[in-house]
């Protein structure tokens, strides 16, 4: 681990988190820092670290399934015709009771103002690291 200044201009704890190869599309690790456990996802050639502690009831939300967020196809009147899963936005689904969160925002699927804890990733000589 490394200290090094956030975003914040406070003082940080660089936790790596692996090799940015060891990272597929749309894959994620769980790397710890002591107690916290932190998800970090790689979406679209970024990388994103969030708390993976639920905001329902402390479930291991990172670890849960990775899948696009359901969309209603709608007819001319408005009417639900079927539904799919998005292709433009993914969602973290928790394993213990299913709340859902936007990989790219953290943000809760069903309350847009509850967000997951996030945390800066920083690359370096292909490698990533998360600021604690």
């Amino acid at each position: 681990m490394k200290v090094s200044e956030g975003e914040t201009g406070r003082e940080a704890v660089e936790l790596f988190a692996g090799k940015a190869h060891e990272y597929g599309e749309g894959s994620r690790k769980v790397v710890r820092d002591g107690e916290t456990e932190i998800g970090v996802f790689r979406v679209d050639e970024t990388f994103y670290a969030y708390d993976n502690y639920c905001l329902h009831q402390g479930g291991p939300v990172c670890e849960g399934v990775i899948i696009g967020k359901v969309e209603a196809v709608l007819d001319e009147d408005g009417g639900v015709i079927e539904e799919r899963f998005s292709y433009s936005e993914n969602h973290i689904v928790c394993p213990w009771h299913g709340w859902e969160y936007n990989v790219v925002t953290g943000e809760c699927a069903t309350d847009r103002r509850m967000r997951l804890k996030r945390y800066e990733v920083v690359l370096r000589g292909g490698e990533v690291y998360v600021l604690c």
